[in-house]
């Protein structure tokens, strides 16, 4: 089931959370910074021993004082014009977290919107991308959730899935 909601990720009830993260996995800015917060300086700690991570990658902590009990960190695409793999590369974020999240037995699981903040990816593109990949896996997990920062971002979102359901 895919569900589609206008909230704060640190608050879900969910198994596993995604972090927009940054290659350092050491916290910054938007939902990165507010996850670890949320998590505690704990962290910042234990992702210091995963030395980082590639764009398009994604690794694997508890989460700490979140509900969640895991976070996966996927390194998303900065977009610089659509030539530079942006596109493959969101796609391997998607996947990536999507697997480590099957190999470590995560039911549900939610999603920011990767890369479409400080990192400047076009909304539109990146919400096809998401959607798609959440499509592509929703019989394997029994709840997938797109957190959304705003009402507009959710619409996309809405009429995304509606659009790649064919509904």
């Amino acid at each position: 089931m895919i569900e589609i909601i206008t909230g704060d990720i640190t608050t879900l009830e969910v198994d596993a959370i995604v972090n927009a993260a940054n290659s350092t996995l050491l916290g910054g800015g938007g939902v990165d910074g507010a996850i670890h917060t949320a998590a505690g300086p704990v962290l910042q700690v234990y992702c210091r021993t995963l030395k980082g991570c590639r764009t398009g990658e994604a690794k694997l902590s508890p989460g700490f004082e979140l509900s969640a009990r895991r976070i996966i960190h996927a390194v998303g695409p900065v977009w610089k014009d659509g030539t530079h793999y942006e596109a493959a590369l969101l796609k391997a974020c998607y996947k990536n977290s999507f697997d480590l999240a099957l190999q470590y037995d995560v039911a549900s699981i939610a999603f920011p919107a990767i890369s479409t903040g400080a990192y400047g990816y076009p909304k539109q593109q990146a919400t096809v991308i998401a959607v798609s990949a959440m499509l592509a896996y929703e019989d394997r997990f029994e709840r997938i959730v797109a957190c959304c920062f705003s009402e507009g971002d959710a619409a996309l979102y809405k009429s995304t899935l509606q659009a790649l359901r064919g509904a």
